[in-house]
């Protein structure tokens, strides 16, 4: 995915010398939520709309120095790590840099690089979401695949989804005929299936047995 072909140049770049009064401006007449500022050429920080109550416009963006926050990307950065920094840093607009001399190229706005995401066949090919869970130490993602393939399966994506409490979470695109051999075999490798949009004959068949034994004991 080519993302480069986003890259935003028409959005300021504010130098540390000048007054907040642009700056001000700026946010109130768009919805992005930080600006970068530079020194001389060179990339400095960036300034969020979150703080544009204690902007006065007589005072100069040097005196927000310290305040300053110093995510960006560079134009070699992959599409999938451009959109983490903007989920870290809760941002919708990101500085793009030159990764050898610091200066910002410009700007990507995240419904630009959003929109190529959902471009991508995870989204647009058809087939069943699965989200499945296991030890940080145990999963292994040549592993899942094996176990999609091994059941004549095509795996269209997978990324994990959430890593927390020595568990990791992977969210996987799957073409398959039949999702359900894909949620026992998973099942057979000690992996937790968390969600599938197809039936899953396996909670099926707990719940007919439940109710069978509900029906017996009550007999």
């Amino acid at each position: 995915m080519n993302i480069q072909e986003h890259i935003i140049t028409s959005l300021p770049v504010f130098q540390v010398t000048e007054n907040l009064n642009k700056v001000i401006s700026f946010f109130e007449e768009t919805t992005f939520s930080h600006v970068a500022v530079a020194e001389k050429d060179g990339f400095l920080g960036l300034l969020s709309e979150n703080d544009l109550a204690c902007f006065e416009p007589e005072r100069t963006i040097e005196e927000f120095r310290y305040q300053l926050e110093t995510f960006h990307v560079t134009k070699e950065t992959l599409w999938l790590d451009v959109l983490e920094v903007f989920a870290r840093n809760e941002a919708n607009i990101l500085p793009v840099l030159d990764a050898n001399s610091h200066r910002v190229l410009g700007y990507y706005d995240l419904n630009d690089v959003v929109s190529q995401f959902i471009g991508t066949p995870f989204f647009t090919e058809p087939g069943g979401i699965l989200v499945v869970s296991k030890g940080i130490k145990d999963y292994s993602l040549s592993e899942i695949s094996q176990i999609v393939e091994s059941n004549n399966g095509k795996l269209l994506g997978a990324f994990v989804t959430d890593n927390q409490n020595d568990l990791v979470q992977v969210t996987l695109k799957i073409n398959s005929g039949n999702l359900n051999e894909v949620i026992q075999t998973f099942r057979r490798y000690s992996y937790n299936i968390l969600f599938g949009n197809n039936d899953d004959q396996f909670l099926e068949d707990l719940k007919e047995r439940s109710a069978y034994l509900d029906k017996y004991l009550n007999v």
